[in-house]
């Protein structure tokens, strides 16, 4: 059976005014508690004025939380916040059961989620980094780190003791680690430049359809569930366009509001593919009342990994589960996007608008390409074979000994060309 939990979601009533629904704030943490098996007993909101130094709450508020807590006999505590050492410390004693934050619960999920070697090692480092600043009297024994229910394993686990100076050394022996990790998949990275194939990277926050639309269109099969965080290492997949041209198309880990900082630099290594990435798709959840602020969290994550320019330009939006709105609203948002060409609504559900975003995606990517004149000889099938991978053949005329073709293609993609074939003469139409 799993742990009984409470959930408790404080709001500060001068936030800063991001349009984020107080009752979709709740329903998010409580998502979050759901989404490592923990059964919600109860949840409540606060409303503070300000956050009290020993408790965040009021200690008004936090008293009538422990009544409901020892009423339902819960061992288990969420704050949707993130609790100092201090005031998670004093709201243990003041309610007797254990008590974790935000941050803390979003490392046990990414923890439990996390498959590859990188990803293992990524929520370790995560862990480690948290835990070091929880290191203060009364809280010295902590559970041993194995990739996940980092803080919520029960009795009879093995524990070890860990001081600032284990942990330092542990986190110093996954760096060196991760390093070692991060060179291979450099290597990697260098071995998809030379295919020339662009990448595509979806984008998002989590819950918004991604991997679900990543399976529409290219027929994967990564995990997609009604859950948060259902995916957590990056999955890439060959993607064929209407015109024939191939693409990688790349599903990232989704976005949340508040994300950890501990795991924002853990994890910054693997969301670097969306650098390389030609296009960037943001998809997102149209039907969600807080889809605008959820579009503003992303947008400020991929802001700190150093595609701002490209944010600031406006990004592609796929306005994902538009089956789940209305008659009118579906009707209006159509209307909307039919006079932006950076959105599109899709269902990655039903397939509705996945054509259409195929050909939006293919549109994008030949609007920075120069079109070339060839002649080749009949005999050079390299070269002939380089230009129908990386360009678009829009005419061929075939000769005795040559043919000549006229083909679309990526700057970088023809410099490439040329440093392979320096022998094809070819001119810019």
């Amino acid at each position: 059976m799993s742990e009984k939990t409470f959930v408790l979601h404080p709001v500060l009533k001068n936030a800063d005014g991001t349009g984020r629904s107080v009752q979709a704030g709740l329903e998010e943490i409580k998502n979050l508690t759901a989404a490592i098996d923990l059964t919600v007993v109860a949840a409540e909101t606060v409303l503070l004025n300000k956050t009290n130094a020993s408790l965040y709450i009021g200690k008004g508020a936090a008293e009538r939380a422990g009544e409901t807590i020892r009423e339902n006999e819960i061992t288990l505590a969420v704050v949707n916040c993130a609790l100092s050492p201090i005031q998670q410390r004093n709201l243990e004693k003041l309610w007797n059961c254990k008590v974790i934050d935000r941050t803390a619960l979003i490392l046990e999920i990414f923890g439990e989620r996390a498959r590859t070697k990188e990803g293992v090692l990524q929520v370790e480092l995560a862990h480690l980094s948290y835990q070091r600043s929880r290191l203060v009297r009364g809280w010295t024994h902590l559970e041993r780190q194995r990739g996940g229910r980092g803080f919520l394993g029960g009795p009879g686990e093995t524990q070890i003791e860990l001081d600032r100076r284990v942990i330092t050394d542990n986190i110093a022996k996954l760096k060196k680690e991760l390093e070692e990790v991060k060179r291979t998949r450099l290597l990697h990275r260098e071995a998809r430049r030379r295919v020339p194939y662009p990448i595509v990277a979806l984008v998002g926050y989590t819950n918004a359809g991604k991997s679900t639309l990543f399976n529409r269109m290219t027929n994967a099969g990564v995990l997609a569930k009604d859950m948060l965080f259902a995916t957590l290492d990056p999955t890439m997949r060959v993607l064929k366009l209407p015109s024939g041209r191939r693409v990688i198309l790349s599903d990232t880990v989704g976005f949340i509001s508040d994300l950890p900082t501990e795991l924002v630099a853990a994890f910054r290594a693997t969301l670097e593919e969306v650098l390389e990435a030609s296009l960037i798709l943001h998809v997102r959840d149209i039907s969600h009342p807080d889809t605008l602020a959820q579009k503003a969290d992303v947008e400020n994550v991929l802001k700190t990994l150093g595609v701002g320019a490209q944010v600031d330009r406006g990004l592609v939006e796929v306005l994902n589960k538009s089956d789940l709105l209305g008659e009118a609203e579906l009707a209006a948002l159509k209307s909307s996007c039919a006079r932006n060409p950076n959105q599109i609504p899709v269902s990655a559900a039903t397939g509705e608008g996945t054509d259409a975003l195929a050909a939006l995606i293919e549109n994008k990517l030949a609007a920075g390409r120069i079109e070339i004149s060839a002649e080749i000889p009949v005999s050079d099938g390299a070269a002939l074979a380089y230009l129908y991978r990386a360009g678009e053949v829009l005419e061929r005329v075939d000769g005795d000994t040559e043919c000549r073709l006229r083909v679309r293609m990526d700057p970088a993609d023809i410099q490439k060309f040329n440093n392979s074939f320096p022998q094809v003469i070819y001119v810019q139409s």
